[in-house]
């Protein structure tokens, strides 16, 4: 059987790996093809375009890339109308892959959608498309499951991955202890994002943050985790001209889990690294920016207030959110120590909070995912 997939960045190469062996379990000689990153490649799965010219952040960001993407998404389209596969599964990537989803379901292939766009968030016309697009739309949330039921649109919820993943308890000290990190200092966690265009947006604040804290705190210890070399040089760049040299801040190639879990808090860019901080039982701390331009048209398309994942699952404010004008060292600093100055019956209630979010999410996500996939299949014949 031959699978078009597509993912768009480094969380759904992971999420694509992990459901391309699930697939084989099921489909042993089934094949590969669209855009992956290095661990789908690893197990198989041709790409035929980089992966990382998809890896763009926010409408202003996406708008300088228009012209690439857009041929990337047209030769792709006519590759596949040229070679029809027998399934096509778009993992997130939303605005590059409803298109291609589209065209490919109107000359009869089967579509999955692999992890919810936000459009309860924001953009909600996009949901008549993706009712136009899909046959079967897989969430990793609840609550969004119980969206799209409402906007009938074939939807399975299947839990998080990265809930069955990682423990219910953390061994904080083991992984201090693992990442040869100070066992007498505060470990203070940085996530500026993983992206090239999140670190330019974010490296001096979370430079200037640290350094904001560090004179206030001398006891306290920084550590920040880079998937890329360049991502390292753009961080670096940013304590040069902060001259933030004497700051603590122990550098590690990736572990960005571990280097969580070993933290007594965590300065986190919104995205999936604050679900991954929430089920490490971590406080933490939200922050963004995008430019003006896609900081207004959020605003003019948003049906929310609230923008992390533990936030939403919580149904209420769980934890800081910091963005844009309130993005600033000494906010978020201060808004660090109050999350370390929390009561014990503050924390313990946090901490029970984050377990049950925990539980709530793990259901064998990746199985499941490829239950259904295997269930489509076998209602088309």
């Amino acid at each position: 059987m031959r699978i078009g997939v597509v993912a768009g960045e480094v969380s759904g190469d992971i999420l694509g790996a992990d459901l391309i062996k699930a697939l084989r379990e099921r489909f042993p000689d089934s094949r590969f093809e669209g855009i992956c990153g290095a661990r789908m490649a690893a197990l198989g799965c041709v790409s035929l375009f980089p992966m990382e010219r998809l890896s763009v952040v926010g409408i202003s960001e996406a708008l300088a890339r228009y012209s690439e993407i857009s041929q990337i998404r047209r030769d792709l389209i006519n590759h596949f109308r040229s070679h029809p596969p027998d399934l096509f599964i778009g993992i997130d990537a939303p605005d590059f892959n409803i298109r291609i989803e589209t065209v490919l379901r109107r000359i009869g292939v089967p579509v999955v959608h692999y992890v919810s766009p936000t459009v309860w968030a924001w953009r909600g016309y996009r949901i008549a498309k993706i009712r136009q697009a899909v046959d079967l739309m897989l969430t990793l949330f609840p609550f969004e499951a119980k969206y799209y039921h409402g906007k009938g649109v074939p939807v399975r919820y299947v839990g998080h991955p990265m809930a069955d993943e990682i423990d219910f308890e953390i061994d904080q000290p083991g992984y201090r202890r693992m990442l040869r990190l100070p066992e007498d200092r505060t470990i203070i966690a940085l996530l500026p994002g993983s992206r090239e265009s999140e670190l330019k947006a974010h490296s001096d604040l979370f430079v200037l943050t640290a350094q904001w804290l560090y004179v206030r705190h001398p006891d306290m210890h920084f550590a920040i985790p880079f998937v890329s070399r360049p991502g390292r040089l753009l961080f670096e760049e940013a304590i040069k001209r902060a001259d933030a040299w004497d700051v603590p801040i122990t550098r590690f190639s990736g572990h960005s889990r571990e280097v969580m879990a070993a933290s007594d808090a965590v300065l986190v860019a919104s995205g999936t690294a604050t679900l991954e901080a929430a089920l490490l039982k971590r406080p933490m701390v939200v922050t963004y920016k995008v430019s003006p331009v896609s900081a207004l048209l959020i605003r003019l398309l948003s049906h929310v207030t609230m923008y992390a994942l533990p936030n939403h699952l919580a149904g209420r404010l769980l934890v800081p959110e910091l963005m844009q004008k309130q993005a600033r060292p000494e906010l978020l600093g201060a808004a660090i120590e109050k999350q370390l100055e929390r009561g014990s019956s503050d924390a313990r209630s946090l901490l029970r909070t984050y377990l049950a979010m925990h539980k709530r999410l793990r259901r064998g996500a990746t199985q499941r995912a490829a239950d259904a996939i295997a269930g489509l299949l076998k209602n088309r014949g």
